[in-house]
């Protein structure tokens, strides 16, 4: 168990956390969710001892082992891949480094002697014998290949570290693991694999994360850090979120009687726990949510962004034509002949490999790139709206929030009123309509996007990694914008809940042709044949 008492962080007159207390639990695992800025990975570096409180303090039991996912890619760049892994049980890699330099000894000692088979005693304990193999396992599981195993750290890609880094943080068993992001940078492949250990591990969890699917997998429990305090919540994300907005509606429903109050939210945790029996979660969990106190459930303080997508004018029959489009970057082929219709109302979500693919596709259709053959043509009605990956062209001036949206409006929509109404559907409020763009977070810069797509009144998106930089309120909002939305999307995400629920057709561009299919996403990763048709296109 580690457990935070009284913990109170405090920069200058900025109260961070206030008076935190809080236990964490064996067989449990506390996925920590809240707003940017809130302070999720400054509370993970408080638990790990990374950080001291200004009061209070972190206390774990004797004898337990924590691992942490470490941020610093570079810290082991002269390592082998292997040996980082294994550095991951310190205890253990220290006995054998000790153990070995005995060994290595030219004038080998009784003393020596005595002190090597202690080690030796000690390195069998902890199942020594088996650390390679172990770590070797854990490095394929994530999709590191084993001819990797020996390289130098540095000779990795970037993603490729991460992985090494997350075998480190997982690495022998620890009693307690702390997660910042261990999602990043991976693939689908290897989020399920991460999901399935987690699923399996037996020990203390707490994770960080803005990946819905993934905390609705493998949490138990929701660590909510909300305007200075932290309260702890029974179930994963879906159930926090759907559990809050119910009590929120609750509490306007002044009119209704206790008892009504008391059966509504006991049929919504008997509705969600049946629905959780089907996932992967294990009974167990299922039970927590089951053996919850009614009193737990309580309405958020969040505020999620009003993201409300209106066409101007709905769209005719003619969406959208890609007719034997071909394009290459610097000599390499990213797609070729590619050909597909949209239709009406198409939610459509693009995969690839590399994602710079889907990035040049949606660059050739709003005109920013010209395709080496092949051509597109949009209907006549179609007006498009485009949220690109990179948008740091779009904040280059030093205007302030309400001067950088109204150049984006049309005439007759440029008083300060109407277009501060589209900055606060978008949390920009009171003096903070007069930030400088050169200030922005990633965030901010991204909600002002959202701002100008919503003020374009568009009937075609098009969506370069949407939930980049977003919190998960906004980006809560934003999927259930997308989903109410009836005109035509166009995205690429890495984010599963997000494609899941939005996405009606799934197109994956390979290098070698590419694969089109009316279904769920879910549907489509899921499907034998869909698999060896990947499989067949990524080999020629």
């Amino acid at each position: 168990m580690i457990a935070a008492n009284n913990v109170t962080l405090q920069f200058g007159k900025r109260v961070l956390f206030d008076e935190v207390n809080l236990k964490f639990i064996a067989g449990n695992c506390y996925g920590v969710i809240g707003a940017n800025g809130a302070g999720k990975s400054t509370f993970l570096k408080i638990l790990s001892g990374d950080i001291d409180p200004t009061r209070g303090q972190i206390s774990i039991d004797p004898g337990k082992r924590m691992a942490v996912l470490r941020q610093n890619h570079f810290e082991f760049d002269e390592v082998a891949v292997l040996d980082t892994v294994m550095m991951g049980y310190t205890h253990l890699w220290n006995i054998m480094q000790e153990k070995d330099a005995i060994y290595a000894k030219p004038d080998f000692s009784e003393e020596d002697g005595i002190k090597a088979s202690e080690l030796e005693a000690e390195f069998t304990e902890l199942n020594g014998w088996n650390a390679q193999s172990d770590a070797a396992s854990l490095l394929s599981g994530l999709g590191i290949t084993e001819e990797n195993h020996y390289k130098l750290v540095k000779e990795l890609s970037g993603s490729e570290k991460v992985r090494v880094l997350l075998a480190q943080a997982i690495y022998g068993n620890p009693d307690i693991l702390i997660l910042d992001e261990p999602t990043n940078d991976l693939d689908l492949h290897t989020i399920g694999w991460l999901e399935d250990f987690l699923l399996e591990f037996k020990n203390t969890v707490i994770v960080v994360s803005h990946d819905r699917h993934f905390l609705d997998t493998v949490c138990t429990h929701i660590v909510d850090i909300d305007f200075k305090a932290i309260r702890l919540y029974t179930g994963n994300y879906s159930f926090w979120y759907q559990s809050s907005q119910l009590a929120l509606s609750q509490r306007a429903s002044a009119n209704k009687k206790a008892e009504e109050k008391k059966k509504e939210l006991q049929e919504f945790i008997a509705r969600f726990s049946a629905n959780a029996s089907k996932s992967k979660q294990a009974t167990s969990r299922r039970k927590l949510l089951e053996k919850i106190n009614l009193d737990d459930i309580q309405p958020s303080n969040r505020k999620y962004p009003a993201i409300i997508f209106q066409q101007k004018r709905t769209a005719g029959d003619q969406i959208l034509h890609v007719e034997e489009l071909t394009h290459s970057l610097n000599g390499t082929v990213l797609f070729k002949k590619l050909d597909f219709f949209v239709n009406k109302g198409d939610k459509i979500a693009f995969l690839s490999k590399d994602s710079l693919t889907i990035t040049t596709l949606f660059q050739l259709l709003i005109g920013e790139l010209k395709p080496d053959s092949g051509s597109f043509k949009f209907g006549q009605t179609i007006t498009p709206a485009y949220l690109p990956v990179n948008n740091e062209s779009y904040f280059q001036s030093n205007d302030n929030l309400i001067d950088w949206l109204r150049q984006y409006a049309e005439e007759e929509n440029r008083d300060e009123v109407y277009i501060r109404g589209f900055l606060g559907k978008m949390l920009f409020s009171g003096e903070e309509v007069f930030k400088k763009c050169s200030v922005l977070s990633g965030g901010e810069k991204v909600r002002c996007m959202i701002s100008r797509m919503m003020l374009a009144g568009a009937n075609l998106l098009i969506l370069d990694e949407p939930t980049n930089h977003l919190d998960l309120e906004s980006i809560t909002a934003f999927n259930n914008a997308l989903k109410d939305f009836p005109g035509t999307v166009l995205f690429t995400t890495h984010d599963h809940e997000f494609t899941q629920t939005v996405a009606n057709r799934i197109i994956e561009i390979t290098p070698n042709g590419h694969i089109d299919r009316l279904m769920t996403y879910d549907e489509y990763i899921s499907s034998e044949n869909i698999v060896a048709q990947k499989e067949a296109l990524y080999a020629e």
